[in-house]
């Protein structure tokens, strides 16, 4: 299997170095040359099987050259063997072919965990063969950080540095990262917002000098072993309601888009999926582009649901790659535009084609509070204020009843304990392994949004993991 970049001036690369690179050399995100395809007898010859052999047989042709299928199976064994479910993304039915996939049964109960629990050990199985030291320098809007922690902390090849927006996640968010004291990690408040952070992650990455002289790697979502890791679960939740013999809605809260753009990867490998709904909340480019054909970034304001506070969607870029004809030139140009202007403007043809598969809807923070308060009093499942949103979207989105709708839960909901609390009347308690983290010590540095001071911070860290 080989890789390409969407804006199409970058080295063609093999998997393991599209893994180590994150974000290709022209700015561009990496993406298969060809899609694995699954015929509708393969898929059902998934039905049965644990969630780690549907991961190993999903996930082998990505890794095609590079490792053999012993090798990612022990990967895949020793990451899922360690989720709290033996189902490991358990559905809970919610009402006549209404589905929810609670994927918050990892370490750190969040989605993020599926994909990076196993990306620490990628990282960590390729730089010891060859015998390389990696820095690792990734932006968080509350979720991605602490999983990418966890999956890295004590690791001998990797030095890792998350920056977060200061003051605008959860205190579980900030704490689950800020409390992990390992030599490896560094937490940096940055005094702005997620795609401030996310603007200096790609910034570092652009500048390759530094990126070379501190062998750089990034576990963003812009990373496509993110993304390959997170296609799993579509076909599992499908598999288990039918699939391949009934087509799948699926709705999903989303920000940056790489987990709705998974589900958009299972599709083109075959799964049958006719309808993929964007839940937003009031930061809503996403549904207005799917509105519009518009996407027009306006300011970040603070939610109930700060995961999807964003209005810079990476992983969108891979979207347009899709359908501008996989023209890297064109998605260049388009990229550019809207860093400049603030404004992209998608080509009728490729919008008219988006809106066949996509839909997006958009929920307030009252709105949110609406939709737990009412999900916890008709089903009784309690919903953070992110999975409450896909709900919502997917509710709305189900127009064929005979399709079954999933929608993908995302956070555990004492992720969100005032959230919950404001919402049902109920604070719900940390699992047990996270039951002492407001006694554990911080550890993080808080910086200014100015690029130099966040190159130097870095600097000077990654330096210390080579002395």
């Amino acid at each position: 299997m080989k890789y390409v970049s969407t804006r199409g001036n970058a080295p063609v690369l093999s998997f393991d170095d599209v893994l180590l690179a994150g974000l290709a050399r022209d700015g561009g995100l990496y993406v298969p040359q060809t899609w694995p395809q699954f015929s509708a007898d393969d898929i059902r010859a998934m039905r049965g099987l644990s969630y780690a052999e549907i991961a190993i047989r999903v996930m082998t042709p990505f890794v095609e050259g590079c490792m053999t299928r012993d090798e990612l199976a022990t990967l895949v064994h020793d990451t899922y063997a360690r989720f709290t479910h033996p189902a490991v993304a358990p559905l809970k039915q919610l009402d006549a072919n209404q589905w929810v996939l609670e994927l918050f049964h990892g370490p750190t109960i969040a989605f993020k965990d599926y994909a990076l629990q196993l990306v620490g050990r990628l990282f960590d199985h390729v730089l010891t063969k060859r015998g390389q030291r990696v820095t690792i320098v990734g932006a968080t809007s509350g979720d991605t950080g602490s999983a990418a922690i966890e999956a890295c902390r004590d690791r001998g090849s990797i030095d890792i540095v998350i920056l977060h927006p200061h003051n605008r996640t959860s205190a579980v968010q900030r704490k689950q990262m800020t409390t992990v004291l390992s030599d490896n990690v560094r937490n940096v408040a940055v005094e702005g917002t997620f795609d401030d952070c996310q603007d200096m992650v790609k910034a570092l990455f652009n500048d390759h000098d530094f990126r070379d002289t501190y062998n750089l790697s990034a576990v963003n979502s812009i990373n496509w072993a993110r993304v390959m890791a997170q296609i799993v679960y579509y076909f599992a939740s499908a598999v288990a309601v039918g699939a391949p013999d009934v087509s799948m809605t699926f709705s999903v809260p989303t920000g940056n888009f790489g987990n709705v753009f998974a589900g958009f990867c299972a599709r083109q490998m075959g799964l049958p999926i006719e309808k993929l709904v964007v839940g937003s909340n009031s930061n809503d480019i996403l549904t207005r582009f799917f509105e519009k054909g518009v996407m027009e970034a306006d300011g970040v304001v603070p939610t109930l649901s700060p995961s999807m506070d964003i209005q810079v969607s990476s992983n969108f870029e891979r979207l347009v790659f899709h359908y501008l004809g996989n023209d890297g030139k064109a998605v260049g140009q388009l990229m550019e535009e809207f860093r400049a202007t603030g404004r992209m403007d998608m080509p009728q043809g490729a919008y008219g084609a988006m809106r066949e598969l996509f839909e997006g809807h958009r929920y307030d923070d009252d709105q949110t509070l609406a939709v737990m308060k009412s999900t916890q009093a008709k089903t009784g499942e309690v919903l953070d204020p992110h999975s409450a949103i896909g709900v919502a979207a997917g509710v709305k989105g189900h127009v064929n009843k005979a399709s079954p709708l999933v929608a993908l839960a995302t956070a555990h909901p004492a992720k969100f304990p005032d959230a919950v609390e404001k919402a049902t009347g109920s604070r719900p308690p940390l699992p047990a392994h996270m039951a002492d983290l407001f006694d554990r010590p911080e550890r993080f540095d808080v910086l200014p949004n100015d690029l130099g001071a966040v190159r130097d911070y870095v600097a000077a860290f990654a330096k210390r993991g080579r002395a």
